[in-house]
């Protein structure tokens, strides 16, 4: 039996020092080696943490140890990294980063030999190997040969280059957040014929110009750049640029259900989201949508088992399986440059898209508690409405009304938070949902924290309280 488990929705991730440790890193590198059968290549690639040295040297020490060869890349994207294990026909991939958390969490995330991140089911295989510590070390003769390949990135540049049509002289703005596309993504939109400025683009893993999350109020200069130069389009990566969010040319963070419905557009077939994905999916897309928890490998299983042209989150992940199965910010930018050369501005654009009001709120929540909050949800939210037409329980609990409006309660799989995402047509209706599962879920939470704390106090207190009074 696994004794904690270790992955989240995407990948192991926590604060360096208490959850993600050089021991985990060592283990989960011979974790990963046995499940390979100690044989075989890995690539291996970081971000611009500060930790990720220490962290690289450690999990390449485990796989060396347990006969497997390592193909070190650097310091990349992540999406470099899905491309490289494919391109190279490795074994397997790993990716030292914790994406857009800040600077002290790090993270692990494995990636199949097609480029697709490993799913639950084989993250599980490890975490089984990694509590049993089933792992082996290998005679020295059979010791993994370490390498090192600086051409896969100049093939990676060159080939997204070749995705994409765009108009020489496009203005963009690229703010990379001192991350891992700090170095490529500016090189890439300008081998691909823009016209680019850089803000955050010097790789540092304290991410002095702003936190990686690529939200609102951590791209404000992004926003007043674009307008002051009079750029076409703005475009913002995570720390690992894996994710991609863009500015529209009044200096707007673009909607991220609207971006998302507007790239699916360019495909023909069906396309895949995640359960948080707005109406205006169902109502742009020329084929079926189909629905995943969230999570960018649940979304890549499902382009695999349905045959779909494209997939995404409304985060800014998304997968083009025309390309590769790792989620890759800096194609998405690229096609979303393409897209704004080939049509215009960017803001009538997504004005085109149907839009409704949408409500993302978080609830902090320890992960401890995440589970016990979460047990009797389902009740408690279609308790508190007599208009719902369909219950979901795919991920979390996600409930649709009569008026078309739905609402998503689900813990977060990378952080200490409870998710709450709705939309409605109407912005009274949209903030009522969002005041009723808000209530919910804080009561829950204060109903579990005195249960537990009665819990202790019967189990410390009262047997003292008993002696005394007998006494």
């Amino acid at each position: 039996m696994v004794a904690k488990k270790l992955f989240g929705t995407s990948g192991i991730r926590g604060k360096v020092g208490l959850e993600v440790t050089c021991e985990l890193a060592l283990n989960v590198g011979k974790s990963l080696a046995y499940y390979l059968g100690n044989s075989g290549s890995v690539v291996l690639g970081y971000d611009t943490r500060t930790t990720n040295r220490m962290l690289d040297q450690a999990i390449c020490a485990g796989l060396l140890e347990s006969g497997i060869n390592v193909i070190k890349i650097g310091m990349v994207p992540t999406p470099l990294v899905g491309y490289a294990t494919e391109k190279l026909n490795a074994d397997a991939g790993i990716m030292l980063t914790a994406s857009h958390n800040p600077s002290p969490y790090n993270g692990i995330k494995l990636w199949n030999k097609n480029g697709m991140a490993y799913t639950s089911k084989q993250e599980a295989a490890i975490e089984e190997i990694y509590a049993n510590k089933d792992y082996i070390s290998v005679t020295w003769d059979k010791v993994g040969k370490l390498s090192i390949n600086n051409e896969i990135k100049g093939e990676y540049v060159d080939d997204l280059v070749d995705m994409v049509d765009i108009k020489k002289g496009l203005k963009v703005v690229i703010d990379c957040a001192s991350g891992a596309g700090s170095e490529i993504s500016p090189l890439v939109f300008r081998k691909a014929g823009c016209e680019v400025t850089t803000l955050n683009s010097q790789p540092d893993g304290f991410f002095p110009g702003r936190n990686p999350e690529p939200n609102e109020e951590n791209l404000q200069t992004l926003m007043k750049t674009v307008v002051a130069i009079g750029a076409d389009l703005g475009i913002a990566h995570d720390g690992d640029a894996d994710r991609m969010i863009t500015v529209d040319e009044k200096g707007n963070v673009s909607p991220f259900d609207s971006l998302l419905a507007l790239i699916s557009k360019e495909f023909d077939g069906d396309i895949v989201t995640t359960v948080d994905a707005g109406l205006c999916m169902d109502e742009s897309v020329k084929g079926d949508v189909i629905r995943t928890p969230v999570g960018d490998v649940n979304v890549a299983e499902a382009i695999i088992e349905k045959d779909a042209s494209f997939g995404g989150e409304p985060s800014g992940t998304w997968l083009h399986p025309d390309f590769c199965m790792c989620p890759d910010g800096i194609l998405s930018g690229l096609r979303m440059a393409e897209i704004v050369s080939r049509d215009g501005k960017l803001s009538e654009l997504l004005d085109s898209i149907p839009s409704y009001p949408n409500i993302r709120e978080k609830i902090t929540c320890s992960s401890e508690a995440k589970i016990k909050v979460m047990e009797n949800m389902e009740e408690l939210l279609t308790s508190a409405f007599d208009d719902i037409v369909e219950v979901n329980p795919l991920d979390g609990v996600r409930l649709t009304f009569a008026d078309d409006s739905w609402v998503l309660v689900r813990p977060s799989g990378t952080e200490d938070y409870i998710r709450i995402t709705l939309e409605s047509r109407d912005a009274k209706r949209a903030e009522e949902i969002k005041d009723i599962c808000a209530k919910i879920i804080t009561e829950n939470l204060w109903r579990n924290l005195f249960f537990k704390l009665f819990f202790f106090f019967s189990l410390f207190f009262l047997p003292i309280i008993d002696y005394f009074s007998k006494t």
